[in-house]
């Protein structure tokens, strides 16, 4: 479990975005010997092979073929997950040059609690697009890795009733600072110089780009006996990584396969995001035959891995009574009468199950019948492909925070139970 954890936070220190999560996770397939396909290209799949494919940097399905049988007769063990994570993104046009001081203007991504990115030591990272200097276009990762902006709160003394509830405005508040200017300066400049002293080459002019702020404070493990996590990004790059251990680590010749959408945060609806086509398109060309393809599916069951809320001992009212998950008191089988999640009793059934033989504890969530519920990829992904699903998730506090906490102990509990389902001959029904 400590080896365990260590790689998850070296994890979450190298995925500041969605591009950055995508590109370890690559990493590590690859290490691991899965072959990378590009969906351009005519695939030779072979019996027992490891493969994965993304689409716009961001979206990513790793997979194993069955080694004996067919994927109509063996089905798919599916997990999902998510890429992206509530945040502030830089605008295209950014730049505010106001009383001598260079700050950029950002957008909110998702349902962003917008208090703790106040006062915090903030880096830029993404995507940068470039004409090349021999006129070609190209792309690059871009990683400032160092604090190079902060968003100042305003002090008590402008603002005397702050403590009794501000609204936060996300145009006049938020745009952060970067520093003194006497002068205008042009971001794409900024960028184009940061990516040449990073090592890229033969940049001709930046076009566009795709880049968020993120917290440069580093995951850490807290509490008198170290059983917290806390870090950027738990929701849900926590579930990216615990699928993403459980598929590399589980003893299988049966067909299995992780996905993890970008856009889950924005409502999943793109090309790269749970409600697009990209998973529906992989299992045709896996099984271009619509009747074998509908067999698969039959046999086949997706976890949509992502966090849930655990009962927070200062909120404990904002619970049922009866469905307040603990921290490190097992992963969370999350249920909703009105399918914001898509466990049945048959799935919830099936994971009790695999929990039992792995000896891992099992929680259970609804949310207070006054409340709304929130919702995952996991309604959105079988309503897509018709597969039967069960949503699960670690217990977490404080998400959509810039900084978010989980135990330790229920990421370890939910990868051993999910290594186990990969690992499964049949799944029941």
């Amino acid at each position: 479990m400590q080896d365990f954890n260590q790689e998850l936070m070296a994890f979450l220190r190298a995925s500041p975005t969605p591009y950055h999560a995508v590109a370890e996770m690559s990493r590590r397939l690859e290490a691991e010997g899965f072959m990378g396909l590009h969906e351009a290209d005519h695939w030779a799949l072979q019996p027992g092979g490891r493969y994965y494919t993304t689409r716009n940097g961001s979206s990513i399905i790793a997979w194993r073929m069955p080694a004996e049988r067919g994927l109509e007769e063996s089905g798919l063990r599916m997990v999902g997950a998510h890429t992206d994570s509530p945040c502030l993104k830089i605008k295209p046009n950014p730049e505010l040059h106001r009383h001598g001081y260079f700050q950029l203007g950002v957008e909110v991504y998702g349902g962003v609690l917008l208090n703790p990115w106040f006062d915090r030591d903030l880096s830029i990272a993404g995507r940068v697009n470039f004409r090349r200097a021999d006129g070609g276009l190209g792309g690059a990762l871009l990683d400032f890795g160092r604090p190079v902006a902060v968003i100042p709160n305003l002090a008590i003394h402008l603002d005397r009733e702050v403590n009794s509830g501000r609204a936060i405005n996300a145009q006049t508040f938020l745009p952060a600072l970067l520093g003194r200017s006497g002068t205008a300066m042009d971001f794409r400049e900024l960028l184009q110089r940061e990516l040449e002293a990073q090592g890229v080459q033969g940049i001709g002019e930046v076009l566009d780009f795709d880049l968020s702020l993120y917290d440069t404070q580093a995951p850490a493990l807290v509490g008198l006996e170290q059983e917290f996590l806390l870090s950027a990004r738990l929701d849900n790059l926590l579930s990216c990584f615990i699928g993403l251990q459980a598929l590399q680590q589980s003893d299988t010749n049966e067909g299995a396969l992780l996905v993890c959408n970008d856009h889950e945060e924005v409502g999943s609806m793109s090309a790269v995001g749970a409600q697009g086509p990209m998973l529906q398109q992989l299992l045709e060309r896996l099984l271009p035959e619509p009747q074998a393809r509908h067999r698969m599916i039959a046999r086949s069951m997706l976890i949509s891995a992502d966090n849930a809320h655990g009962v927070h001992p200062n909120f404990a009212d904002r619970h049922d009574g009866n469905h307040g998950p603990l921290i490190n008191g097992g992963p969370v089988i999350k249920i909703n009468a009105n399918q914001r999640y898509a466990t049945s009793s048959e799935t919830s059934a099936i994971y009790r199950d695999l929990a039992a033989q792995e000896k891992v504890p099992v929680q259970a969530f609804v949310v207070r019948s006054d409340m709304a519920c929130g919702s995952t990829i996991g309604p959105i992904t079988a309503a897509e492909i018709g597969v039967r699903t069960l949503d699960i998730g670690v217990p977490q506090f404080a998400m959509h925070s810039i900084r978010e906490m989980a135990g330790v102990r229920d990421a370890w509990n939910l990868s051993r139970v999910l290594r186990r389902f990969f690992a499964q001959d049949e799944l029941a029904g």
